[in-house]
């Protein structure tokens, strides 16, 4: 299509200047001077450590037949015409979005957002949705499912960059599905990677303390995940799809009504772990937890008699939370007005989701005690986790926690880290996760001192082990016939950050290593290997 076609999907305003010439774009959009090949659109964009105005010329080289920026052109040397924007960022997702056809025009699409339990949320809601016969895909921040195939999304978690969703988005077309399921952090919020993309539903898990590194206050951070609530509200309506647009909500939230706001109250269903205030709220009872599997019963107050006999292998309040959210996202798209045939779809969807790779996941070597890697890497999300792994011991047996807290993130998430696992688990065992730039050390010191406050005692109920694949020995050590050794914070990831190095790391081989007495080694040596 021509370049003109792809300003198109722009707001005029957005546009401040044009070039003369209207080449072909033949290739995709992308903001990455490396991915670019002959035809492809280059949009050059300023970032917290780079500036994609510099890498122009490199586009251009590679065969870029146009570039869009934010600098005036007469500050360029362009080759090729260049179009000036206000905001580059903003500009990519759109104009991805138009070169592959605006494919969410296509498909019913499922954000979640949330500061935990986006990533299980998320795919249950998939499950659900194939269990009930619909043609649906997920892009998550594990992976992308298309059919049969599943693509992986990266290193970290985060939601792909605006030309990969809407790739992603196009195949689903392309492989005849009508749904899809998106999970979508702040950060592609915040980022633009998600603009282009027309919601449908929109998911809230909870909102608590994260990310503040990134968006500076709560309230910044938490007006970011509203984007999702906004952008459905005011995305096109899909009239294929015969219904309105539908916002979830987890009434146990303090934020709930903040959210509120930005939903269309006939299409806003909340769900509760309580009795619930709410109209059109499904709620939680009869909760029963035992080490492997997880009975409950939901109700809803929308209908009268409507009651879901659940069982799960999910374990865990904070898992009970996930599948609320997913039952009330589910309803919507799915409710044909039989209630017991909509509770064999979500009994059907939760017994046939596989388990999500570093989500509470089980490391069985033939040791007489329990070990689990999660991702849990929040002060909240680690409650929660350690919570559920409470309930799946005896008493009398111990809970030891492996962790650490991040570089150049949310300083405080060290310190309310530290002092859970001192409140939760019988032993805290702190480490390295990934540091990047700063002292691992200073980092350990840190949750020592938050320790220290809340009552830990280094050395007998803490200890500051910086080798993760050494700390994670150590507790495999220490841990007796019943306990439990829970890795948290690293998940299903597959590196560790040291200084601006990202090192192949993975949790779930380094706690089968450990609990095999053959640890593996965490620290970069002088070489710059681990």
């Amino acid at each position: 299509m021509r370049l003109s076609d792809l300003l198109a999907a722009l707001p005029a305003n957005m546009i401040l200047s044009r070039p003369s010439a209207d080449p072909d774009i033949s290739a995709p959009v992308s903001e990455d001077d490396r991915q670019i090949v002959p035809g492809g659109l280059f949009v050059a964009r300023k970032g917290a450590t780079s500036d994609g105005h510099d890498r122009i010329p490199k586009a251009i080289e590679r065969g870029a037949a146009a570039i869009v920026g934010e600098r005036p052109a007469n500050t360029l040397n362009s080759s090729v015409p260049y179009v000036q924007v206000s905001n580059a960022q903003i500009a990519l997702g759109p104009l991805a979005a138009a070169y592959f056809g605006n494919p969410s025009h296509k498909l019913a699409v499922i954000g979640v957002t949330g500061t935990d339990g986006k990533t299980t949320t998320s795919n249950l809601i998939y499950s659900i949705l194939k269990a009930a016969g619909m043609r649906v895909g997920m892009i998550s921040t594990v992976s992308a499912i298309i059919g049969d195939e599943e693509l992986s999304t990266g290193l970290h978690v985060t939601t792909p960059s605006a030309p990969d969703i809407q790739r992603y988005l196009r195949r689903m077309v392309e492989a005849g599905l009508t749904h899809c399921v998106l999970e979508t952090t702040s950060h592609g919020l915040a980022q633009g990677r998600v603009r282009g993309v027309d919601y449908d539903v929109a998911v809230l898990t909870n909102i608590t303390h994260e990310h503040l590194n990134e968006h500076g206050t709560f309230e910044a951070y938490r007006d970011a995940k509203a984007e999702l609530f906004r952008q459905t509200a005011s995305s096109r309506r899909k009239a294929a799809l015969n219904r309105e647009k539908s916002f979830i909500i987890n009434a146990d939230d303090p934020n709930a009504d903040y959210f509120a706001q930005y939903a269309q109250a006939r299409g806003t269903y909340y769900f509760s772990m309580t009795v619930p205030e709410q109209k059109q709220c499904f709620y939680a009872s009869q909760i029963e937890h035992s080490a492997n599997t997880t009975t409950l019963e939901i109700s809803y107050n929308g209908r009268k008699n409507a009651r879901l006999r659940l069982t799960t292998r999910l374990v865990g309040d904070f898992n009970v939370q996930n599948i609320l959210g997913a039952v009330a996202a589910t309803f919507p798209l799915i409710n044909s007005g039989d209630w017991r045939r909509f509770e064999t779809h979500v009994q059907a969807g939760l017994d046939t989701m596989p388990p999500i790779p570093g989500r509470m996941e089980r490391i069985d070597a033939g040791q007489d005690y329990l070990a689990i890697v999660d991702f849990a890497h929040t002060p909240n999300a680690l409650r929660r986790a350690l919570e559920a792994g409470r309930t799946m011991i005896a008493p009398g047996k111990r809970l030891i926690a492996v962790f650490g807290s991040a570089g150049l993130r949310d300083v405080e998430k060290r310190h309310l880290m530290a002092e859970t696992s001192i409140e939760l688990a019988d032993i805290s065992i702190f480490t390295a996760e990934d540091p990047r730039t700063e002292s691992l050390d200073g980092i350990l010191a840190a949750m020592a001192v938050s320790a220290v406050t809340k009552g830990g005692v280094e050395n007998s109920t803490f200890w500051r082990v910086p080798d993760r694949g050494q700390a994670l020995a150590f507790a495999c050590s220490m841990a007796q016939p019943g306990d439990l050794v829970m890795a948290c914070g690293k998940g299903h990831e597959q590196s560790m950050a040291f200084g601006t190095i990202e090192y192949p790391w993975d949790d779930r081989e380094a706690l089968r290593s450990a609990v095999r007495g053959m640890p593996l080694r965490t620290l970069p040596t002088a070489e710059g290997s681990i």
